[in-house]
């Protein structure tokens, strides 16, 4: 699991009464969650993240709106996603460098492998471009 891939939850229901998705760790999670959050309220086009983690790995899930992410390996391999479906997450795995584009008011979930931790964070974009040499 070193690299991005997406994640098809199960959708329930039907466009006459609305739907429902569901996240449990053994079914969809490739790791147990220990941290949830979410961006909103975040205006169009503004880009987020600028960041990778040393160990963290997430799943990232659009619950409303688009956002566009970017990603990139510390050996220049560059993915890009477009989330927009609640039903959908991608997994960012650790050493991925990522930025996130937010449309339509976007609400971006995130889960987390790990709890917060400063030390984990990576934010210097030469630092990153070091780990291809580690």
């Amino acid at each position: 699991m070193n690299h991005p891939f997406l994640l098809q939850f199960d959708k329930m229901g039907s466009p006459e009464i609305g739907y429902l998705s569901v996240v449990q760790y053994e079914e969809y999670m490739p790791f147990e969650i220990k941290r949830v959050f979410w961006n909103y309220a975040v205006p169009d086009g503004v880009v987020r993240g600028n960041h990778a983690y040393f160990h963290t790995q997430q799943v990232l899930v659009a619950l409303h709106g688009t956002v566009k992410v970017s990603l990139e390996t510390p050996q220049g391999q560059q993915s890009d996603f477009t989330l927009m479906h609640p039903h959908e997450g991608l997994f960012v795995p650790p050493h991925c460098w990522r930025k996130s584009q937010f449309f339509g008011q976007a609400v971006l979930v995130v889960f987390s492998s790990h709890v917060f931790d400063a030390a984990d964070n990576l934010r210097d974009y030469d630092a990153f471009h070091a780990l291809k040499e580690s």
